[in-house]
């Protein structure tokens, strides 16, 4: 009999079940009056509890014991790995197989979220399917997985990990939802890994949600790619979809980090539009972004905006307008907003007196420094005084920095060491000793004991400029007050009275340097060859040279190059060229400086082939010539052997003769 105008509907069931269970009678009527009934029963119900919408209820009992046996097990054991034949596993599939029910990927999913354990986690996955026949994971069981994985840094190889489980997914024909897009997202970080989330998209029929779009924009921008994150931006205006306040600001950051001004201010304007009120946050990045173009007045412009709204800057908004109005040269206005700061009761901090320092000295206005610290006195401490001496000292403005430590040894009790040691080298760099050698004295007086740095800072300075007494004085008084000198202070005194001549009293230091608890280094040798070689003691310069070898010190190219400068320097050139053979002979590889001194050597004494010859001994060793070889080299083509030299000072020995400069 046929049926006619009946609708034909086709139900596909899958997990999901509808709580309400209906029985239905179809009748049909002939045109000849006959009628046919048809019942409908209903599905079978599922062995499993379900909620009201039909979905399976996952069996707690099952679900806490299953977890307390790995958990147990665990953390008795402690294994590096767990894998399906480890005692975990053994114990949790003898307890599952004792169920009349096996085990469902939803109740898997649920061990999986109590599992703190990454890699027990893994192992748990890796097992479900050897639980029975039947068990498939699904989409819940990866996405809980991916989402493990994301929030586990320490996991070795992770990347490669979550892409060979996305590949098991794919060949299990499984469909992920947007909850592991999303996931996915979050955990990538470069272009590709990204591009391959957008593509599951579209495998997997899904629907990117406002939170996809946040994610994926996030993501770009962690990857530095600010372009594909305002493309993504101007998708989600188009869909009507829009950032919160932290999403905005990162994105904000970006652009104007890249300088992409227009598309900076296109998004803060939209903020508006959007109704998400800017913060001092949104505002600060504005500033910074004007301020760095130098767009002075229109950082300004915002910063009085943000004012005007009723926001109270914080530090770094403050730092970022002053910075801001410093680059464009507004030392007024920098001053005054200060001021400002101060009077807001905001604490500036180093940058902030970093900032305005540099403005002022490249004004030239360091005069005006005053008027700052009186302005910021109530936060005046030692650390910021100590701060502003040593920037002061970086930049050369030693009398400023003299004049700033001097108020602040006035207004402090105690002292800052890091302070002092800035005065220190501040005044020696400027050559003021005396001052050096006061300082010295009166520390103690602010509860600082001197050092060996301190002392062998002054050493340093005081033998440069050949102060020979106040050298001989000032280190009978370390000696006698303390602290004790190190290899360095010896080093210094070695090489200070080697520069004035003074070889009788470099040889003392030496054997005391020797008698001492320090023990003599190849700088402490390399000092006093230089001593001896410079002020023609060339026999017991050689002496030394052997007795620094006897005692296992192993020369270089600064023991060479010396010797080889004073033999060259008394045409003795043999021996310099011996040395030169002996210094490649044992590995010690010579530099552009060995080469010209003994090039200058060779040119002086008229053996211009050896010179040339040595010259290309040069180039193959890929050395680059400088100014000194091609002055050589210009001397030996026009036939010119002056013997007027210039002296450059060493920065290891201090006066190590080079012979042309």
């Amino acid at each position: 009999m046929k049926l006619h105008n009946l609708p034909t509907t086709v139900v596909t069931s899958t997990r999901r079940h509808y709580a309400t269970k209906y029985t239905a009678k179809v009748t049909s009527t002939s045109p000849t009056g006959r009628s046919l009934s048809a019942e409908v029963s209903p599905l079978p119900s599922s062995p499993y509890p379900t909620d009201t919408r039909g979905y399976p209820i996952p069996r707690r009992h099952v679900i806490c014991k299953a977890t307390q046996i790995l958990l147990n097990n665990h953390n008795q054991s402690h294994p590096s790995t767990s894998s399906s034949s480890s005692s975990p596993f053994l114990d949790l599939s003898d307890y599952l197989h004792s169920l009349s029910l096996p085990l469902t990927p939803t109740e898997a999913s649920e061990i999986l979220k109590s599992l703190n354990h990454p890699s027990l986690a893994l192992s748990f996955f890796r097992f479900c399917p050897s639980i029975s026949p039947n068990f498939q994971h699904d989409s819940l069981t990866y996405t809980r997985l991916f989402l493990i994985l994301s929030k586990a840094p320490s996991v070795p190889n992770r990347s490669h990990l979550v892409r060979s489980i996305l590949s098991e997914m794919d060949r299990s024909n499984t469909r992920g939802t947007i909850s592991t897009v999303n996931i996915l997202i979050g955990f990538f970080g470069n272009s590709e890994d990204l591009d391959l989330c957008i593509s599951l998209i579209g495998k997997w029929k899904l629907s990117m949600n406002p939170y996809t779009y946040k994610c994926l924009l996030q993501a770009y921008l962690r990857s530095y790619d600010s372009d594909k994150a305002f493309g993504v931006y101007n998708e989600m205006r188009r869909r009507g979809h829009t950032l919160d306040i932290f999403a905005y600001n990162m994105l904000l950051d970006a652009l104007a980090k890249d300088q992409k001004v227009e598309q900076a201010y296109k998004v803060f304007e939209d903020m508006k539009r959007k109704h998400c009120e800017p913060d001092e946050f949104t505002y600060t990045i504005m500033i910074r972004m004007n301020g760095k173009i130098g767009k002075a007045d229109e950082a300004l412009a915002l910063f009085q905006e943000m004012l005007a709204k009723g926001f109270s800057p914080n530090l770094i908004a403050y730092n970022t307008m002053i910075q801001a109005l410093a680059k464009g040269r507004m030392v007024d206005k920098a001053i005054f907003l200060f001021s400002k700061m101060v009077e807001n009761e905001c604490r500036p901090n180093e940058f902030t007196y970093s900032v305005i320092l540099n403005v002022l000295a490249a004004e030239g206005q360091l005069g005006r420094l005053d008027e700052v610290v009186e302005i910021s006195k109530k936060y005046m401490n030692k650390l910021i005084y100590a701060y502003l001496v040593r920037a002061l000292s970086k930049l050369g403005h030693a009398s400023e920095a003299h004049r700033l430590f001097c108020n602040m040894w006035n207004f402090h009790d105690k002292g800052d060491r890091d302070a002092c040691r800035s005065m220190l080298e501040s005044l020696c760099n400027a050559g003021k000793t005396t001052e050096a050698m006061d300082l010295l004295g009166k520390i103690h007086e602010k509860g600082i004991t001197t050092d060996t740095i301190m002392y062998n800072t002054v050493f340093s300075a005081l033998g440069k400029l050949k102060q020979i007494s106040h050298l001989h004085d000032l280190f009978e008084k370390m000696k006698q007050d303390g602290p004790s000198p190190d290899i360095f202070t010896y080093n210094i005194l070695i090489s200070s009275f080697g520069r004035a001549g003074k070889v009788d009293e470099a040889i003392k230091i030496f054997e005391e340097l020797e008698n001492s608890n320090c023990k003599a280094d190849i700088v402490s040798y390399n000092s006093l060859i230089n001593c001896l070689g410079k002020n023609g003691d060339l026999d017991e310069a050689h002496m030394r040279f052997k007795e620094m070898q006897e005692k296992g010190f192993t020369p270089d190219v600064v023991t060479y190059s010396t010797l080889i400068e004073c033999f060259g320097k008394t045409n003795k050139v043999e021996m310099a060229c011996r040395l030169f053979d002996e210094m490649l002979a044992e590995g010690c590889y010579p530099n552009i400086v060995t080469y010209n001194i003994l090039l200058d050597c060779l040119e002086r004494s008229g053996r211009t082939a050896e010179a040339v010859d040595l010259y290309a001994k040069l180039k193959q060793q890929g050395l680059t010539p400088d100014s000194i070889t091609y002055t050589v080299l210009e001397r030996l083509q026009s036939g010119s052997h002056r013997k007027v030299r210039f002296r450059r000072q060493s920065p290891i020995t201090g006066w190590v003769v080079s012979p042309l400069r």
